[in-house]
């Protein structure tokens, strides 16, 4: 078997087993939010954000966060007052739905309405594994270079929602947001890009909408790329306001 064949046998067997994990936490009436960016995005702050809003506004929230090494995002992140595991890969650039799946057993909480999964720092390796997200959003800081969605196609093309980060930075770096708007446009044709800033909270209210009308049955923007083409998206038995 060639190599090529083995990586298909592999994402075969993953696709099935996020689907099925997809379909378990819809029964449970969890949605799961998978973030995907380069390292230094600031996905983690800004991450850290939204959980900190979402338990303010009383939604049950969770999340998961991978890294090689370290649990520093995961002490980080549990600063919001939300339920946050660490999850380290050992040196594997990607998650996996088992990793996921692992991860979870004996830790949920019961009354979980969302999980946002915090991926590696990668846009390469990750955009090809479905982790039983209902919502797939893609990062980018402005300090990156417009031209990162045309480097990246997998990535950006496989997301349901775009986000460009650090904001605030955007007049310093030179970003064209208009370039990087249309090269997005160019990979995943009317994917909604939210723009975002950490620092100022900008974005985060969006970004928890988002989640919660996933949620709610909203059906996502369907990339050309969609990480789970197969998968069957089920509204959650409880609405969360």
């Amino acid at each position: 078997m060639c190599r090529s064949d083995v990586k298909q046998a592999v994402l075969a067997k993953n696709d099935d087993l996020a689907a099925s994990l997809r379909d378990e936490l819809t029964r449970q009436g969890v949605t799961v939010v998978n973030l995907l960016s380069s390292p230094g995005s600031g996905k983690t702050e800004l991450l850290g954000r939204i959980l900190a809003r979402a338990v303010e506004r009383g939604v049950p929230v969770a999340a998961l966060t991978a890294d090689l090494a370290t649990e520093n995002d995961a002490v980080r992140l549990a600063r919001s007052g939300a339920p946050v595991q660490q999850l380290l890969t050992d040196g594997l650039c990607h998650l996996e739905a088992r990793q996921v799946r692992a991860r979870l057993e004996g830790w949920l909480p019961a009354d979980t309405a969302l999980l946002f999964v915090e991926n590696v720092g990668n846009l390469v390796c990750p955009a090809s594994y479905d982790l039983g997200e209902t919502l797939r959003i893609v990062l980018m800081a402005v300090t990156e270079g417009e031209d990162k969605p045309l480097k990246y196609p997998t990535a950006f093309g496989s997301a349901h929602l775009v986000v460009v980060t650090k904001t605030d930075l955007a007049e310093p770096a030179g970003f064209d947001e208009m370039v990087f708007r249309a090269n997005v446009q160019r990979v995943n044709p009317g994917v909604e890009i939210v723009r975002s800033c950490a620092r100022t909270g900008d974005g985060v209210d969006t970004l928890l909408a988002h989640a919660l009308a996933a949620r709610h049955g909203a059906p996502p923007h369907r990339p050309p790329l969609a990480p789970h083409p197969h998968g069957h998206h089920h509204s959650a038995s409880a609405p969360v306001s």
